[in-house]
């Protein structure tokens, strides 16, 4: 199926807004670069998942496990835990195949389950993952155990490297710009790979299965390996997330993969619209800057009125955005951009 013109028109509207953002941000402080990089992490995580949740129907509550197979892969082969210190463009690629192989293991004893209960395995399957990584440091230590792994090597690519402030073109560009920019290729790539997914023979089947999987399948669809697909090409994706994530931190421990986290890039698809590309990447970038937006003005707000701290700023950003997540749902309950499919299920359903 030809993809639309449309779809390649807001593709390049959206590089071209990415790409004048850590500028933009520079004005405000460098502290926002760093955060922008954060959104680009999880704009990749949002957009695996959705090829999970929004086209393939299936929801996925421990996708940040396979965030944390991807992360530590890259700490394990470049980090002084094990000595070993392989160039990143060689280590993505395992990581991205690892986290593959661990979807294809979760979607296996899984293809028969649908709605909460695949939701409560996958949660299990996620905790599961966070839990070994947390022991796995006795009898040989592998993962080192609560105490993680630090002085994980950043990228480099000859005599670039990122983490390091360089001169171009008369210009400061920190290690965070580099990163973001680094990070915004790997997400333009993504976002390419999705559009041309959601508009294949692969993509209808999906949303096929999504809307009725028994008539899907009465007709010729092979349910099962479609699904192991799905889990495996999100997985994939999550993958290539936590290996630059290692990268950019510098040092990881099985914490920074708390259910909350799953919790989060779920509510990034399903805020954005579940099976919209551009409604996930908005759902992704509203839910890494606002919190921060509002844990820059809570505090001050509070002293302004009050005088004084009364209240702890994270306990009310968090009342704050569950607050305004409870109005979304309620008033937008297919997303800020739900798909062509999605607002049709929801007119048939009200009619």
């Amino acid at each position: 199926m030809k993809v639309p013109a449309r779809v390649w028109a807001g593709f390049a509207l959206l590089a071209l807004a990415l790409l004048a953002l850590p500028f933009a941000l520079s004005y405000v402080g460098t502290a926002w670069v760093r955060i922008a990089n954060f959104a680009m992490l999880y704009i990749l995580l949002a957009l695996g998942l959705n090829i999970v949740v929004g086209f393939a129907g299936l929801l996925d509550l421990g996708y940040i496990a396979f965030y944390a197979v991807g992360a530590y892969v890259y700490a394990l082969l470049a980090s002084p835990h094990f000595n070993i210190h392989l160039p990143f463009w060689a280590i993505l690629p395992v990581g991205a195949a690892l986290a593959a192989l661990f979807g294809i293991l979760l979607g296996t004893p899984t293809l028969k389950l649908r709605g909460d209960y695949l939701a409560i395995v996958t949660l299990g399957f996620g905790e599961i993952i966070r839990i070994v990584l947390n022991n796995l440091s006795r009898p040989v230590n592998v993962t080192n155990g609560p105490q993680g792994i630090s002085r994980i090597d950043p990228f480099s690519l000859g005599p670039i490297r990122f983490s390091t402030t360089d001169t171009v073109a008369g210009m400061q560009v920190s290690g965070p710009m580099k990163y973001y920019y680094l990070l915004l290729l790997v997400a333009l790539a993504v976002v390419f790979v999705n559009i041309r997914l959601q508009n294949s023979r692969i993509g209808r089947a999906w949303e096929a299965i999504r809307e009725d999987e028994l008539a899907a399948r009465a007709s010729g669809i092979n349910t099962a390996r479609l699904k192991l697909l799905a889990f495996a090409m999100g997985a994939s994706f999550g993958g290539i997330a936590g290996g630059m994530f290692s990268a950019i931190q510098g040092f990881i421990s099985p914490e920074s993969f708390v259910l909350v986290e799953s919790i989060m890039v779920v509510s990034m698809v399903v805020l954005g619209g579940m099976g919209n590309i551009w409604g996930v990447i908005v759902g992704a970038l509203l839910l890494s800057f606002v919190p921060e937006v509002l844990r820059w003005t809570v505090e001050p707000a509070q002293r302004m009125v009050f005088g004084r701290q009364l209240i702890d700023p994270e306990v009310i950003r968090m009342l704050i955005f569950g607050f305004a997540l409870i109005l979304v749902m309620l008033f937008r309950p297919a997303g800020l951009l739900p798909s062509a499919v999605r607002k049709r299920e929801l007119a048939a359903r009200s009619a």
